[in-house]
């Protein structure tokens, strides 16, 4: 995994956590739900990246 990919992935599941966490925080699901979306983009980014690795090697 290159490092700008993999530090990327690991942005956007943080974001996420923190989205969601703040959505349930105030109540609003709406920001919980665009939080777990952005999680999963980040592990989905981050899974691509993992497989690409193990073909390369």
């Amino acid at each position: 995994m290159t490092a700008n990919e993999k530090t990327q992935a690991r942005i956007e599941q943080a974001k996420g956590k923190v989205k969601e966490t703040v959505g349930r925080v105030v109540g609003n699901e709406r920001m919980t739900a665009e939080g777990r979306a952005e999680q999963s983009k980040g592990d989905m980014r981050e899974a691509k990246e993992k497989t690409k690795d193990a073909f390369h090697r």
